[in-house]
């Protein structure tokens, strides 16, 4: 029996790594821009941001570093169903809100019919997917997506199945086993790059697999390089790491080379600048943003693809010019920013707070 103090003790959230936490904001505003911009340029070799979507890769790397320094020491004591429910509770509210924002606008969306196509029945199936987590790639007009009203759902699925593998598995292996795992994570990366030309899935029913290889390699790596303390001293600071992290997507995206420029990104690159990352020092006069950009980071994540669906549906109807889409993503997106965070101050945080009272009687989990 762990007593009230221990118990306090393991539950209490450990320290943020506030650089790593303000890259994670960065990376979510640069997922934002990607998908405006794969609707604004539908060739990807003249979108400037067309390895935007690479920015998974980074949240999967950097949440097996942060799984690993949180939860590593704990896993034993806090048991499996207290650790389901600690990420329930932080991950799941916004899979919900994500889920009914989709719903909403699948609805009103005034330049598309699907409702009329799909009716209630399947509508009502599509929200269950979504809220749920549960694939259901039915829509080709959306690109047979695994989750139709809430597009970005399926990293926050193998999400789920690598934390899942966490709690059972993975916590449990010594360094030789995890480097020997991330040997197998690399090889089946690569093979997906190779066979697909680029390691760009795992959203679709058509890609389905490709998504646990991302996910199976970036998630043990980032693990692999806190296990390994290959934390970087380094005067980089918050600016200097933005700059490396923009430069891995503004690498020109090209048919004939992607099968070997983003494996190298995702292989070496991003376990560096998490290594990086967690390595340089923070100016206090930072402090602040890194806050900001880390809380809102998954809140904007979750909540800005059902907007996104009605600017696809508004471009393909409307045909707008290109000076307009201009002047409309930078706006829609600062607009989703600000939208994202009303969603997480009044929505999110209280919701997550009654769920750790009722579920957990600690409110400093």
């Amino acid at each position: 029996m762990i007593s009230a103090e221990n118990k306090t003790n393991l539950l209490a959230t450990k320290q943020h790594f506030e650089i790593l936490d303000g890259l994670r904001g960065i990376a979510a505003i640069v997922v934002v821009v990607y998908h405006f911009m794969e609707i604004a340029i539908t060739n990807y070799n003249k979108n400037f941001l067309s390895h935007g979507f690479l920015a998974v890769d980074f949240f999967f790397c950097l949440s097996g570093f942060v799984i690993a320094y949180a939860y590593d020491s704990r896993a034993p004591h806090i048991g499996i169903t207290q650790f389901f429910k600690l990420r329930l509770i932080r991950l799941h509210p916004l899979v919900v809100i994500g889920s009914v924002l989709g719903l909403i606008t699948f609805l009103i969306d005034p330049y598309s019919d699907l409702y009329e196509v799909y009716g209630l029945g399947k509508t009502f199936l599509l929200f269950l997917s979504s809220a749920f987590l549960i694939p259901y790639p039915a829509m080709p007009e959306r690109y047979t997506n695994l989750f139709c009203l809430n597009a970005p759902a399926w990293s926050l699925f193998w999400e789920y199945i690598a934390n899942i593998f966490y709690i059972f598995v993975l916590y449990r292996l010594g360094k030789k086993s995890l480097i020997a795992l991330v040997v197998i994570g690399a090889v089946c990366l690569c093979y997906v790059a190779v066979r697909a030309t680029n390691v760009g899935g795992g959203w679709g029913g058509q890609n389905f697999w490709d998504g646990g290889a991302r996910v199976l390699y970036s998630f043990t790596a980032g693990m692999l390089v806190y296990r390994l303390n290959w934390i970087i001293k380094n005067k980089l600071g918050f600016l200097g790491m933005i700059v490396l992290l923009l430069a891995a997507f503004l690498v020109p995206f090209n048919d004939k080379y992607n099968w070997i420029t983003e494996p190298i990104l995702v292989l070496f690159y991003f376990p560096l600048l998490v290594a990086l990352g967690a390595g340089t020092a923070l100016n206090p006069s930072f402090k602040k943003i890194c806050n900001l950009s880390g809380e809102i980071s998954y809140p904007l994540y979750m909540v800005h693809y059902p907007f996104v669906w009605i600017f696809l549906t508004y471009v393909a109807e409307v045909q707008p010019p290109a000076s307009s889409l201009w002047v409309i993503i930078p706006v829609s997106v600062l607009l989703l920013i600000v939208f994202s965070y009303m969603v997480m101050r009044f929505v999110d945080i209280p919701l997550r707070k009654y769920l750790k009272q009722k579920f957990l009687n600690d409110n400093r989990i």
